[in-house]
């Protein structure tokens, strides 16, 4: 442990396990520690079903209907990914996808109403929806039309709009879109989670439309994925990479003290001996003077014995509730899969509603997905705390990763990994950066 690394990684959740696996493949000395003795912090997936009591302090054991507990792998942070997205071209860059199967979530949906209707997302699904009237079908398909003809390069397919100045407001005004249209779009195909993005410049979410378009493209069924085993086999996946390029791990090690000198980090303290570093990335939880609390999630994990009705029987799903539908700011999200994914006992289904908490009540919040799960075996309430660091870390050399938000998509962590990179390095974050190097061998030979 007395030994002088490049950069010490604290946590291994999700963000800290990339960062630790792109500095190790650019031939970075890490040292990656965690004060738990399992992998993914506050991103891992909780096994047995005991353990999951046992952590939401339930004073009785999951009773013999829930089958066996070790089927069970309970993601603590439900997020899907986008085929199309970030997170899986990191993961094919690195190559993590070796270490992990995946399977196409079945089936995305959106709140109108009281009702719950698949997401028509090409133009055939879009005349065949009955969210729609037929005259608004055929400018929702004309609109859809231009964002999929849009290119940011060539001003011919602009048709008059101005992507750095005409808002998206304006957009779906020319298109003559009306507000359940500009519902769905906005939260449903965009996944923006306010209604902020209305009056700001509408390049990102016409190419936030293109990326779900692309991502649905490529499977067919839905634009999300979600791997066998539970979400916990992220961090674990790029750790292994870490670890074949040399990256030390150290589980169940107990954080003392950031070691500083003169304002800027120099090692970590734990058990008495300090590792030296010249960098520093952790989450928040390991440097609470220098991160700022700026709103709560409230998520639910709820275990049922049957799929969501109204989903065509589907084995996993994403429903999304606009706010605008139930009177809120922000966005409500449902995520649910099942035994199908290795991540329940046989016949059981796990649905997790997020949000961002509003009100001092926030299980009030989120009734209106409830009772779009009803009846529900079990309930696991947890309210979290979401920060940022106070400062980027240039002069302290302490990088701060973000807590994870209530997006059901890794988007967001995904532009906070690229922010550190690039704090970190000084230069743009470039997916080139993370290609395994030609001769590595995958270290599976010396196994």
């Amino acid at each position: 442990m007395d030994e002088e690394y490049d950069v010490i990684v604290l946590g291994t959740g999700l963000t800290e396990c990339i960062l630790s696996g792109i500095m190790s493949v650019n031939g970075k000395k890490v040292l990656h520690m965690d004060r738990n003795p399992y992998y993914g912090g506050e991103s891992s997936s909780i096994t047995p079903l005991e353990e999951l009591y046992k952590r939401f302090n339930l004073q009785d054991s999951p009773p013999e209907s829930m089958g066996r507990g070790r089927d069970w792998n309970v993601d603590l942070i439900p997020k899907f990914l986008m085929a199309n997205g970030q997170l899986v071209k990191m993961l094919l860059y690195t190559e993590v996808t070796r270490y992990l199967d995946f399977k196409v979530v079945e089936g995305s949906f959106v709140y109108k109403g009281g009702k719950i209707y698949k997401v028509p997302s090409t133009e055939t699904e879009a005349l065949a929806s009955n969210l729609m009237g037929m005259f608004e079908k055929r400018r929702f398909r004309k609109f859809l039309v231009f964002v999929a003809n849009f290119d940011e390069n060539d001003p011919k397919t602009f048709e008059g709009v101005d992507p750095k100045a005409t808002t998206m407001r304006d957009v779906y005004k020319k298109f003559d879109l009306g507000q359940d249209v500009i519902d769905f779009t906005g939260h449903a195909l965009a996944l923006y989670r306010t209604d902020d993005y209305l009056d700001v410049p509408c390049l990102e979410t016409i190419n936030r439309i293109k990326l779900y378009s692309e991502s649905l493209a490529r499977y067919g069924k839905s634009p999300y994925l979600y791997p066998l085993y539970g979400l916990g086999e992220l961090p674990q996946g790029f750790a292994r990479l870490s670890a074949i390029y040399g990256g030390t791990y150290m589980l169940n090690k107990p954080v003392e003290e950031i070691v500083m000198e003169g304002g800027k980090v120099v090692g970590v303290k734990s058990e008495g001996e300090v590792a030296r570093c010249k960098q520093l990335i952790c989450d928040p939880s390991y440097i609470s003077d220098r991160v700022r609390k700026v709103g709560q999630v409230i998520r639910v994990i709820c275990i049922l014995s049957h799929p969501i009705k109204n989903t065509n029987d589907a084995n996993s799903c994403q429903i999304i509730i606009p706010q605008n539908q139930v009177n809120r700011n922000s966005d409500i999200y449902v995520c649910m899969i099942s035994y199908a994914h290795n991540v329940a006992a046989q016949g059981k289904y796990i649905a997790i509603v997020s949000t961002t908490v509003e009100t001092s009540e926030p299980e009030t919040e989120i009734e209106p997905a409830l009772e779009l799960l009803e009846p529900i075996d079990q309930k696991f309430v947890a309210i979290s705390d979401l920060y940022e660091p106070t400062d980027d870390g240039t002069e302290s050399q302490v990088f701060a990763s973000r807590s994870y938000d209530a997006t059901t998509h890794f988007e967001t962590t995904c532009n906070d990994i690229k922010d550190i990179y690039k704090r970190m390095t000084g230069t743009d974050f470039d997916f080139e950066n993370m290609k395994r190097k030609q001769n590595d061998v995958f270290g599976e030979d010396e196994q």
